[in-house]
Order: structure tokens, then sequence, then C-alpha cells
């Protein structure tokens, strides 16, 4: 009877540390879930943050775009950093809501995309609608490097630990920065200054033409205040960027937008104008801008973001360059 006693006896030690252990394995997953999505948001939302372009280009510039934002930043890094979890432990649900996600997001870029239409018809000089376009792209791209920063930072601390995540949140934020980056005009074309001038009533930069100004007013008001920039493609990749209307629109509206333009709305001769040289392929850009001067306006239009649909490569194809030869 004893030893029938102390085997029952026994056996029910070894259930009740079966039970402690098993416990114990329920809260390290918990914690483990629990540091996994608080990092993974963290540094999802400061990635969102970081980039986030604040200045005359991007939409958004006022508080309330910018809240906006950062609260999509934020439900894309819960989404990321929960998905890996999840996952792990063979909660398949988490792909749907992945998918769901990617819709949403794609929804988010139209919005942002009629609305800046419908702002662009207010601008003395336009956007565009493929500077617009652009900008739209942009900001449902940077939701799924925010989503997936989120992602990477939170498999790596479940999987691993904290002091892991660290590295590979700076990684991730350092990556999404380069693959936001694009082409600027002064990578693909010479920028220098051009000469305004006229030949009776017709104005020129150089030798491009660009309108027929009768009004001694506003042909007076061109030779004291006028600026003209030439802009020289470096190839012919350049040179079938530069003849894209949408392109030569984002240049005469980033020229406006940072060096003022003297116009006002029933004044259209005074609205910057961006010409072609069929021959050459030069764009010439003739503006009346409120700061007159030319080394901004030079450091401006090199500036200018080379429009993803506006980018062309012909040299890439062999058709192209033997065309070029």
């Amino acid at each position: 009877m004893r030893s029938s006693g102390d085997a029952l006896k026994n056996n029910r030690i070894v259930k009740i540390g079966a039970i402690d252990v098993s416990l114990f394995q329920d809260i390290l997953k918990i914690e483990s879930f629990i540091q996994a999505t608080a990092c993974g948001v963290i540094i999802g939302t400061l990635t969102r943050y970081y980039l986030l372009r604040r200045d005359y280009r991007q939409y958004p510039s006022y508080p309330h775009g910018v809240l906006a934002n950062m609260a999509l930043g934020f439900i894309a890094s819960v989404i990321g950093a929960v998905a890996v979890p999840a996952l792990a432990e063979k909660e398949y649900t988490a792909v749907t809501v992945l998918a769901l996600a990617a819709t949403q997001f794609r929804e988010v870029r139209n919005l942002e995309r009629t609305m800046l239409l419908n702002l662009d018809s207010m601008q003395l000089v336009r956007r565009g609608p493929e500077y617009i376009e652009g900008i739209a792209r942009v900001f449902e791209a940077r939701n799924y490097l925010v989503m997936l920063t989120a992602l990477l930072v939170g498999g790596v601390t479940y999987w691993g630990s904290i002091l892991y995540s660290i590295p590979v949140a700076l990684i991730t934020i350092f990556i999404s920065c380069q693959l936001m980056k694009g082409k600027e005009i002064g990578q693909i074309a010479k920028v220098r200054e051009g000469k305004v001038y006229f030949k009776g009533p017709n104005l020129f930069v150089e030798d491009i033409h660009f309108m027929n100004l009768g009004t001694e007013q506003v042909k007076n008001a061109y030779l004291e205040r006028a600026l003209g920039v030439v802009i020289e493609p470096l190839d012919d990749n350049g040179r079938t960027t530069l003849a894209n209307l949408g392109q030569r629109m984002a240049i005469a509206h980033d020229a406006a937008a940072l060096l003022g333009i003297y116009r006002d709305a029933d004044t259209a001769e005074f609205t910057p104008v961006v010409r072609r040289n069929l021959d050459t392929g030069r764009v010439a850009l003739v503006i009346v801008p409120i700061e007159k001067d030319i080394e901004f306006l030079l450091e401006a239009v090199k500036r200018v973001p080379v429009l993803e649909s506006a980018l062309r490569m012909p040299l890439l194809n062999p058709i192209g360059r033997k065309a070029s030869d």
C-alpha cells in the first residue's frame, strides 16, 4: 500500500510539473508575441514618419494630412508586425489580412490622386496629371515599405530577440530610404542659364521660340524680370524623357513653387513655359519669378524629380542604340 501511494503521489507531482512547464511555455509565447508586435509597430511607425516628405513638392504639407498618413503608417505597421507571429502559430488568416490591406492601400492611392487632381485645378502653375500620379504611387509604396519593415522586425524579434531587431530595423530603414529615391533632372541633363530676348513680338530663349507677345508692357516685364534656363540632355534617354509633356509641366511647377511666380489668375502671359528644340532635343524654360536669382533657379531645376511615367530608356534596347549611332 505504501508503494502504491508513493507511486500515485509521484504521478501527481509529474502532472503538476507538466502543467507548470506548459503554462510557462504559454507565457513565453505571449511575451514573445507582445515583444514582436510592439517592436514591429514602433519601428514601422517611425519609418513612416521618416519617409514622410513634407516639402514644397509633396502633399501633405499640413497637420491634418500628416496625421492621416501617420495613421495609415501605424495601421500598416500593426498588420506587418502581427503577420509573422500569427503565421508561426499557424493562424493562416493573417495572409488574408495582408491581401485585404494591399487592396485598401490601393484605394488610398486612388483617393490621393482624386484629391490632388481637384486641388491642381486651383494652382497658378499646375503640377499636371503625371506628377500627381507619381505622388499617389509614392504614398501607396511607402505604406508597403512600412509593412515590410514591421514584418521583418517583428519576425526577427519573435524568433530571436530585441537586440537582433535593432540592426535589422536600421538596415530596413536605410533600404526603404534608398528605394524611395528617384532620379533628378540634374542626373540626366546639363542645366545652364539661357539668354532671354525678343525678335519683334516673338520671345526666345537662345534659339528656342516660345510665344508671341505683342503688348509692350508685357515685353518690358519679361526683359526686366524674366529668367531663362536651357536643359541639355546627356544622351538619348534624357532627350526622350524631357520630351514628355508631363515632365516639362513638373519642371515649370517646381520652379514656380520655389521662386514664386509674377502672375495672377488673369495674367496667363506670365505663366512659366517649357519648350523643346525638335532638332537638338534641348529644352528651355522661361519664367518671370518673384525672386530673380538665376543660381537658385538652376538648382531648383536640377532637383526636379524625373517622373516614373516620363522616364524612357531607348538605349537599353538594341534598336534604340543602333538608331542613336
